[in-house]
């Protein structure tokens, strides 16, 4: 049977929290992969360039696995009746709901994450309480159907992991040998706790601005969360 993905795009979605689990959803085995976006326009990322969606949100495929992803417009996109609706309907019916990065809100704005485990990027997890989630330090976190993970490249991890649970493990690692997907950085300075404190010093006042306005989104929507 075919497996239906839909990943959603918005104005300021960092471009490899969604394409990053798109590749690797779109080597499942019968796997159908969507993208929707408001009003089926393209959107700008965050990164320069635009991503031009397969279908507008009102007539996206009705996901078996919807994946959120995060970015800077998370914050907006959480003001937009228009995405939050459609993220109830998807994963309404879906048999995996996953996000990446502060995609997590997303889901929280809507009460998906509500008494469940999660995460979501270093510089936000603080604010996972004002989604009545349980945070989990971890970098992909499994609550039942639920799929979330850290900042940016933890899609893949995410994406790896559902594809296990969809199909195998052994396809899961076929996968990832297809995509040569073999991490070694030439730092190890991706988390926090391993970072020198002059590059966590220096780059930890940047999310506090980042954070404040996720904050009032999150607060403005509180109706929305369970």
């Amino acid at each position: 049977m075919t497996l239906q993905v839909v990943l959603l795009a918005f104005p300021g979605v960092t471009q490899l929290d969604l394409t990053g689990p798109a590749q690797v959803f779109a080597r499942l085995p019968d796997a159908q992969v969507a993208v929707a976006a408001p009003g089926g326009a393209a959107v700008a990322t965050d990164c320069g360039f635009s991503i031009l969606p397969s279908h507008g949100l009102d007539d996206a495929p009705p996901a078996d696995l919807l994946c959120v992803p995060g970015g800077g417009g998370v914050a907006d996109a959480i003001g937009d009746d228009r995405i939050l609706d459609f993220i109830i309907d998807q994963a309404g019916g879906a048999h995996y709901v996953t996000s990446v990065c502060t995609g997590a809100f997303l889901l929280g704005a809507v009460g998906l994450l509500y008494d469940r485990k999660a995460t979501t990027h270093w510089g936000y997890t603080h604010l996972l309480e004002l989604v009545g989630a349980i945070h989990e330090d971890a970098r992909v976190v499994v609550d039942g159907n639920l799929f979330t993970g850290g900042g940016v490249t933890a899609g893949i991890d995410i994406a790896l992991t559902v594809a296990a649970e969809v199909a195998s493990e052994e396809t899961a690692q076929s996968i990832q040998l297809v995509l040569e997907y073999a991490p070694a950085p030439p730092f190890q300075s991706g988390q926090p706790s391993r970072a020198p404190m002059s590059v966590l010093q220096e780059v930890r006042p940047r999310y506090v601005a980042a954070a404040g306005r996720m904050q009032a989104a999150l607060e403005a929507a509180k109706e929305r969360i369970g």
